[in-house]
């Protein structure tokens, strides 16, 4: 056995329906997660700040 077979772990069969998620390309739209969380993070400072100075 080489080292390099010592080092991998084998993947299970695509046959069963389990695919290695990194092997799909996606067509669409792609976003770091750092701007999903900062664009989320704003959004909710900003409906507070909202909240505080339009109060119903």
């Amino acid at each position: 056995m080489s080292a390099k077979k010592r080092k991998e772990a084998p993947m299970p069969a695509s046959g069963a329906g389990l695919l290695r998620f990194f092997e799909e390309e996606s067509k669409g739209i792609k976003v770091r997660p750092e701007i999903v969380i900062g664009a989320s993070a704003a959004l909710i400072v900003i409906v507070t700040v909202l909240r505080f100075l339009a109060p119903v």
